[in-house]
């Protein structure tokens, strides 16, 4: 196998899996009312079922943040295939058991070990690509790994209707991320972590991201940059049955699987544009830049436009998606911000810790809620408590980005000291 072919199947294997791992991750957000009307043996969505909703999903987000730190110092300790074969078997068998659950404890188990193993691929993933490309390439390889994943959702979105069972959903996916060890084989570890392991550097030491006062800086500043697509996909769009019933929407009622269809459809645009833009700009800051302000405004279209009707609301959604579409150039700029020695512990941990932001988000408007004056029915301000965190995470995100540095072009065969 010539050199071309190899990295050909190098990215085709990032993209598939991090296909497989968008499908999977947003399984529960498709899934998550029918499978607890079940669970629960109620026929109506009832706040008992958005109250362990979001349990579940925190304990998935939980389990990322826990594997991301796993899996990143895995592979830079043991190098990038080990995390890629690993993480895929792990989800792959946890959504098949997660296909038979009958109680909210087992289900809630499941999720966290999903959520642990789909933490390890696209960092592995994208660690492999940034580094066996030429520095003038890179951005278009982790556009389409970044492009083609995404587009899982969406494949998520649309099969969910179509099959029967909420269970056979989860045995799908899991069905799909075995499959994709096969392709596996035969994919070439990266070139650049062969090299460190001659050398007797530190590799995967989680605390060498906070041994000087600009690498922490850098860090913290790549992760506060994505946190508003979390903020976006983990409260506007998973539990917008829940928003818009709270704010008493009579005319239409929002479907949770449409909705991500629809938002992940215009993902997969925007983290094409994002990455194309990047390329072609030399620059990942503007591109950044351009798309954080962007989420601004789909974040204000889905308040007051999207309200109006179910056609406006579902083009904001897919607008909104298209603004949050920059993870492609998110996770190019987290890969190439630090040295081979932790690069993988840098992208693998730091995408984590933005879908985790997901706890957090949730715990901030659960205060504010609480400190919020209360409506005249007597129940917290939760959009007002929604709006205020919005605002405050998008300021961090434009602060973050204006402390980071360009990446774009960077030369990325050294080791961090």
């Amino acid at each position: 196998m010539n050199s071309n072919k190899a990295l050909n199947k190098l990215i085709i294997v990032a993209a598939l899996g991090y296909f497989v791992d968008i499908y999977d991750l947003l399984l529960f957000s498709v899934e998550r009312v029918n499978s607890l009307k079940e669970i629960l043996h109620v026929d109506t969505i009832t706040p008992e079922i958005k109250r362990i909703g979001q349990m579940l999903l925190n304990c998935q987000m939980g389990g990322m943040v826990v594997g991301g730190l796993f899996w990143g110092i895995l592979g830079d300790k043991k190098g990038r295939l080990s995390v890629l074969f690993g993480s895929i078997l792990l989800y792959s068998v946890a959504n098949i058991v997660n296909g038979m659950v009958n109680d909210v404890n087992t289900y809630a188990i499941l999720r966290f070990i999903s959520g642990f193993g789909l933490a390890g691929e696209l960092g592995a993933g994208i660690t492999l690509v940034s580094e066996s490309m030429s520095k003038e390439r890179r951005s278009i390889g982790t556009m389409i790994v970044a492009t083609v994943g995404v587009f899982g959702a969406v494949v998520a979105g649309f099969i969910s209707p179509l099959i029967a069972n909420w269970r056979w959903s989860f045995y799908i996916g899991g069905i799909m991320g075995l499959a994709l060890l096969i392709l596996r084989i035969g994919v070439l570890e990266s070139g650049m972590f062969e090299d460190t392991k001659k050398s007797d550097v530190s590799r995967g030491n989680f605390f060498d991201l906070f041994k000087t006062r600009k690498r922490v800086f850098q860090y913290l500043s790549i992760i506060m940059i994505a946190v508003p697509v979390w903020f976006v996909m983990g409260t506007l769009i998973t539990f917008a049955p829940d928003l818009f019933k709270t704010m008493k929407i009579t005319s239409f009622s929002p479907n949770a699987g449409r909705s991500i269809m629809f938002a992940y459809l215009g993902i997969t645009f925007g983290d094409f544009v994002s990455g194309y833009l990047s390329h072609v700009w030399k620059s990942r800051k503007k591109v950044l830049g351009l798309f954080l302000s962007l989420t601004v405004v789909g974040v204000i279209l889905y308040f007051t436009v999207a309200l109006q009707s179910e056609v406006m609301y579902y083009s904001c959604i897919c607008f909104l998606g298209f603004a949050t579409g920059y993870w492609a150039v998110f996770m190019s700029t987290a890969s190439e911000l630090f040295g081979t020695n932790i690069r993988a512990t840098a992208t693998t941990t730091a995408p984590n810790f933005v879908r985790g932001s997901v706890i957090m988000l949730s715990a901030v408007i659960a205060l504010f809620e609480y400190l919020l004056p209360k409506t005249d029915e007597g129940s917290p301000s939760s959009i007002l408590a929604i709006l205020i965190t919005g605002t405050i995470f998008m300021t961090i995100a434009f602060i973050s980005l204006w402390n980071i540095e360009e990446t774009c072009g960077k030369d990325l065969n050294y080791t961090e000291k």
